[in-house]
């Protein structure tokens, strides 16, 4: 046995369901802790030993620090030794911000950043010209040797292409001594008065010295005080204009065009950024994307009349300014408000929209005169595009974004840069050309770049390229390879973007640090799997502690050591049923160690299904990187989309598929990636969409209110003999309404405590303890349960309590038959994972009564799932398609993929190197391409003698 030194100790963890474990953790090891869901890993990794870790860290800081950040919580465990500084890795930790992305995450865009301001080309906009900058030396020689003979004007500009009058420009020059000026390439006297149309664009350039260049040896003394001068009044930039030429030279100190004499600044870091002023785009503010009225969501419906609400901005008629600003626009134009929208003309549907000022006459029959009319109108979409840019309210803001859609920048093309940003090169490439490429691409570029490079701009470089790669590679080793510095981290899956933390980190190079990983194998397909193994192992070597929460075979099979908790979920897990090394946990009688040995499996149908005969067609798909792909997919079968990381799946089902079929069912108004067309949806009658985004984002939404069955409780507690003397309506036993709740929390059970700059943090209510109702409400009991008693059941417990309750047991039923029975029913939504929260939305679909002709999409059920709780799922899956529905599955476990119906695998690698569809068919049909990456697992899988 290793010594303490060695060793985490971890005695008493009482954290939720664990009952009162001691466990050793083996440091510099890579630990796998694995066991249904549930049972209490995350329990023993991140409620107990990572918050015990950062408690400690957060005690050294000083009274003064802590009293902002108050006093973390102890877990409730009663020692922990041998711990290391702890850093979690986690699924929910991308920031959402626009401004996030892959490159800001990962550090590689700020080296990018580096690199450019200090080793690029700048060219000029305008003429494709390499800049020039010069030193005032420089530019003194190069006036005396190109003008030598000459007689010259030394010009400062000062405006350039502007308009206005600049009379207090012109009394400006004349005060500081200067009497001639050079306006629109024409010298003029400022003695003589100046003016100029205010409403033209002008150059005006100040005469600093007129002299003839010669040999006289005062004459360079001369020439460097005007140099001076000009570049003092000209902002670093000034021109020389030799008499009897029309054209001037152009000299800076900043980066200058040789031929327009436009310059740039000394490029900096910030000036590639788009998350600040010296570099961002001014059209789209530095992020990518602007947005655009959209007239057909003005007028939804253009055969209703105004008056009807056919303006759905303004809604149904009433007495206001709008209102009777419209009736004045059609008696303008002949029309009236209750004229259908289609029949008004043109012309007035012009000013509705865009506004407009005109004045007309309006003869009055009553008081026999004509009127003059003003109308002075703003139009709907200005108004809608002012209220978005200008207004401080959130909820204004989202309505006026309801009237418009979110579009490219037309300025930047979503570069999010400047212009003159975008023209510093560095071999052939822009910075956001090289933010474009995939990280394989990216790698590719940076394999020889130095060659390119000359001179000081080479040594200047050298450093910068070599952490640029080490960065890269991280990136290539974790899975992440198809993925761009410009994707927006909002976008990234939960295993993505905990890949990229863990990219960071080893690129970070720490020692002697515990990590905490949940698990990463989320999202990778089977042929990624080693390469993320092989990074874990690299970071142990190099002397880290490595805890990784995790079902995946591989990354336990190649664990040092691996904790089981169990037996079960909830109240029966908590408990350590084995540990060791993967050799000796195969030798005991547990769960997990019956399906790495093959004594139990999820067992592969008999018999695929043969489907009704119809199919949605979808074809021509180029969204993202689809390479105008027709897809088939079969009804009345479980199919399963395929594929390698990034190649295209997510693409294909969740950003075109899906809108597509939201918007011709419920009116979805998210805007589906390109696509030709679609056939076959008259074959279906609605389309359900369960994925991993939060059942609610507030501790007040849990399982009991998003499935329904919390109203059907209330009901029952009302029909009590008790609650009926004393009148109680459903309300009363709500935490959300006034009266029957806790007011001290408001029902909430818990307090915020804001942290100003740190995430809030949630303690118990000091009145209810939790319980979220007040006394009175508590006195009412069902079968001697009150309401937050029946709250606090589990979902096991629940089943058995309600039996009697048809309405209310067939909602918990199908949440117990999904494999949530563990979770209680007023668990705060915010603690569940993202598959619990997928699997309570699932048990919620399939408790409503389905009309056997229902197509269900799941991206990735099976994460956090054990073997068993996969095999349960694939169970209740089944028994939906047996009713004749169709689900698509996007899945890399091959578990599931070997039990769908069909496959449609795409491939053949992630990005740029995939969008295609590589095989379709039944499992056995796929197994046999030779191409596809899902083949070779799939392979195994379908003939257990190739898997030993």
């Amino acid at each position: 046995m290793t010594n303490n030194e060695e060793l985490i100790e971890v005695k008493g963890a009482r954290v939720h369901n664990l009952k009162d474990i001691d466990v050793n953790i083996p440091r510099e090891k890579l630990v796998v802790i694995t066991g249904l869901s549930g049972s209490g890993k995350s329990s023993l990794a991140f409620d107990t030993i990572y918050a015990e870790g950062q408690r400690r860290y957060i005690e050294t800081f000083s009274a003064y620090a802590r009293q902002f950040l108050g006093g973390m919580e102890r877990p409730d465990v009663d020692k922990i030794d041998g711990l290391s500084p702890v850093i979690a890795i986690e699924q929910k930790t991308t920031s959402k911000s626009p401004r996030s992305t892959v490159g800001t995450i990962t550090e590689v865009y700020d080296f990018l950043r580096l690199l450019y301001a200090r080793g690029a080309d700048a060219y000029s906009y305008k003429t494709g010209e390499k800049m020039v900058s010069y030193s005032d030396e420089q530019i003194r020689e190069l006036i005396l040797s190109s003008f030598s003979g000459k007689r010259i004007n030394i010009l400062a500009p000062v405006v350039k292409s502007r308009k206005g009058h600049y009379r207090e420009l012109f009394e400006q020059i004349a005060k500081q001594g200067f009497v001639k000026v050079r306006v629109d390439g024409e010298l003029q006297d400022l003695r003589k008065g100046m003016k100029v149309d205010r409403y033209k664009t002008h150059d005006i350039e100040i005469v600093v010295d007129r002299l003839a260049v010669t040999e006289d040896p005062e004459l360079e003394k001369r020439l460097s005080e005007s140099i001076n001068t000009a570049m003092y009044s000209g902002d670093d930039t000034l021109m020389v204009l030799a008499e009897g030429e029309s054209e001037p030279r152009y000299f800076s100190r900043d980066l200058m065009c040789p031929s327009t004499g436009i310059s740039y600044p000394t490029p900096e870091p910030n000036t590639f950024s788009f998350n600040s002023p010296k570099g961002m785009c001014e059209e789209c503010n530095g992020l990518g994307h602007t947005y655009e009225i959209n007239e057909r969501k003005i007028f939804p419906d253009k055969s209703l009349a105004i008056v009807a609400g056919g303006i759905a901005p303004l809604g149904e008629y009433k007495k206001s300014w709008a209102f009777k600003q419209l009736e004045t626009i059609a008696k303008r134009y002949d029309f009236d408000l209750k004229d259908p929208i289609s029949s008004i003309p043109d012309e007035a549907m012009k000013v509705i929209l865009y506004g407009g000022e005109e004045r007309f006459v309006v003869d009055s029959k009553s008081l026999g005169v004509s009127r003059d009319y003003t109308i002075d109108y703003e139009g709907i979409a200005h108004f809608i595009k002012n209220q978005f840019n200008s207004s401080d309210s959130t909820s204004i803001k989202r309505w006026a974004k309801d009237y418009m859609d979110k579009i490219q920048c037309p300025v930047c093309s979503g570069t999010r840069l400047q212009k003159a940003s975008l023209n510093f090169r560095i071999g052939d490439k822009n910075i956001a050309e090289l933010a474009a490429l995939d990280i394989a691409e990216l790698s590719k570029f940076f394999e020889n770049l130095e060659k390119t490079l000359s001179g000081n701009q080479k040594i200047i470089a050298e450093e910068i390229i070599k952490e640029i790669r080490t960065r890269v590679q991280f990136l290539l080793d974790v899975g992440l390879d198809y993925l761009s510095l410009n994707r927006s981290s909002k976008s990234l899956s939960g295993g993505e973007a905990q890949r990229i933390r863990l990219a960071t980190q080893i690129g970070s190079q720490l020692v002697g640090v515990l990590y905490i990983l949940d698990e990463p194998s989320i999202g990778l397909h089977q042929r990624d799997n080693g390469r993320l193994i092989r990074s874990l192992l690299a970071l142990r070597d190099i002397g880290n502690s490595i805890i990784v929460v995790e079902h995946d075979k591989d990354m336990i099979e190649s664990a040092d050591h691996v904790i089981d908790i169990g037996p079960r979920a909830g109240k029966h897990g908590g408990e350590i049923i084995s540990e060791g090394t993967p050799a000796e946990l195969k030798l005991h009688d547990t769960l997990t160690a019956d399906y790495l040995t093959g004594k139990r499996e999820i067992p592969i149908p008999k018999k695929r299904r043969s489907g009704n005969g119809k199919y949605i067609v979808l074809e021509g798909c180029t969204g993202n990187n689809l390479r105008d792909i027709t897809a088939r997919f079969p009804l009345g079968k479980m199919i399963g989309v395929t594929g390698v990381s990034g190649s295209g799946k997510s693409t294909l089902v969740n950003e075109t598929l899906y809108p597509i079929m939201n918007a011709h069912y419920f009116n979805g108004v998210k805007k589906p990636m390109p696509y030709r067309k679609i056939s076959g949806l008259e074959h279906i009658d609605k389309v359900i969409d369960i994925n991993q985004s939060p059942i609610g984002r507030t501790p007040r939404s849990n399982p009991a209110t998003y499935t329904g069955v919390f109203s059907e409780i209330r009901t029952l507690f009302t029909k009590t003999p008790e609650a009926a003397i004393r009148g109680y309506k459903p309300g009363r036993f709500s935490f959300n309404v006034k009266g029957g709740r806790c007011e001290t929390c408001q029902g909430g059970g818990l307090r915020v405590i804001e942290m100003n700059f740190l995430p809030d943090v949630y303690v118990e209510c000091e009145t209810c303890y939790g319980k979220r109702f007040n006394r009175e409400t508590l006195e009412i009991r069902y079968k001697g349960k009150s309401i937050a008693d029946v709250l606090d059941m589990t979902i096991d417990e629940a089943v058995e309590f309600f039996e009697n309750i048809p309405k209310i047991h067939r909602k918990l039923k199908t949440i117990q038959d999904v494999g949530l029975g563990y979770i209680s029913l007023g668990q705060q939504s915010t603690t569940l994972s993202g598959g619990e929260a997928q699997r309570v939305k699932l048990a919620t679909e399939l408790s409503k009564r389905d009309t056997g002709n229902t197509f269900y999409i799941l991206d990735e059920p099976t994460t956090g799932l054990h073997f068993e709780d996969i095999r349960v799922l694939m169970e209740v899956l089944n028994r939906l398609v047996d009713k004749g529905n169709t689900i698509l599955i996007i899945e890399h476990n091959m578990d599931v993929i070997k039990m769908v119906d069909h496959i449609i695998d795409i491939g053949y690698e992630g990005g740029r190197g995939g969008g295609m569809i590589v095989a379709e068919g039944s499992p056995e049909e796929v197994a046999a391409d030779e191409k596809s990456y899902t083949a070779q697992f799939l392979r195994k899988e379908l003939d257990p003698a190739l898997s030993h």
